[in-house]
């Protein structure tokens, strides 16, 4: 299939050892437009990957048929079909004992979106619910402008982009509506903007695919060439969290990924995640979790026998 992801015998980039792999998105020469559309079958291989794998853009699966289980980092949803569901860039994710499984997958990056930057806020939403089963309306309109989508991917016509990104709005809107009440509107200009900006910048990944966002509300702050105050004003005001509160979050999100799905020693997942004394690691995961780092692996333990760990871990 054109654009698709990655082929069969290269299936993931390279990631560092001990990690999960990272997949990538392939784009569609000459056009290099960063998204792709189809069945489970022609998108490829990786759409059933039963090993934790994180991407680097976004998926969105419609389920229309199958049985198992599937895996977005800690959350475990059972199929029942017909599903819509999201998975995050930077997100662990992983098919688990599914029979059957059949539906339509799209695929884009961050940078796709720019026609319309609100659709981030969008994604924010449906990120808080991000598995959905739909009745059988709702199952209905999303197959049929998932169906509008890869037709326009696959003729591929002049302009054929524009008509993608205003789709894909639309099927974003819908989505968010399915989640339950919309939240309030975020408050126009230049605060909006930065608190979107904000909420991209945490939620980077670097070039393994790993979380790579800044570690502090200074370094966010100087990053977007705004105050600490006004980063945490503007962030409150449009998202009702503190910028602090939301950093903390993403960091111990990270480590928990990485030690529910990797052999990295607490020394290497600290490290990973921006602390340099393992010490303070394990208290700061206390403090946010109410457990231990080596506690939380016991009870999480989703680790992949075919990942590699570093040798010498300590």
């Amino acid at each position: 299939m054109r654009g698709t992801t990655a082929s069969p015998d290269t299936p993931c980039a390279a990631s560092r050892r001990g990690e999960p792999p990272v997949h990538r998105l392939e784009v569609r020469l000459p056009d290099d437009v960063p998204f792709a559309v189809g069945s489970f079958d022609t998108i490829g291989p990786m759409s059933r990957a039963t090993f934790p794998h994180r991407h680097t853009f976004y998926e969105i699966v419609h389920v229309t048929h199958g049985t198992g289980t599937h895996v977005v980092d800690l959350n475990r949803w059972e199929l029942r079909p017909p599903h819509l569901g999201l998975i995050l860039p930077g997100e662990l994710h992983h098919w688990e004992d599914v029979h059957g499984l059949d539906g339509s997958v799209v695929l884009f990056t961050p940078e796709f979106l720019v026609d319309h930057p609100g659709d981030q806020d969008l994604l924010r939403r449906i990120g808080a619910r991000p598995w959905l089963r739909l009745d059988p309306a709702e199952h209905t309109r999303t197959g049929r402008l998932i169906a509008e989508l890869s037709e326009e991917y696959g003729h591929g016509h002049s302009g054929f982009a524009t008509v993608l990104r205003s789709l894909l709005h639309v099927l974003l809107v819908r989505t968010a509506r399915l989640g339950g009440p919309t939240e309030p509107a975020v408050p126009p200009g230049r605060p909006a903007s930065v608190a979107d900006a904000f909420t991209r910048l945490i939620a980077r990944t670097d070039a393994d695919g790993a979380a790579a966002g800044p570690r502090s509300v200074r370094q966010c702050a100087e990053l977007l060439g705004v105050t600490p105050g006004y980063l945490t004003a503007t962030v409150r005001a449009a998202l009702g969290r503190t910028p602090a509160g939301l950093l903390r979050e993403a960091r111990t999100r990270e480590a928990q990924r990485l030690l529910a799905h990797t052999q990295l020693s607490i020394r290497q997942v600290a490290a990973r995640t921006g602390f340099d004394d393992p010490a303070y690691f394990c208290r700061f995961f206390r403090r946010e979790t109410g457990m231990s780092p080596g506690d939380f692996r016991k009870h999480h333990d989703h680790r992949a026998a075919s990942i590699e760990a570093d040798p010498g871990s300590a």
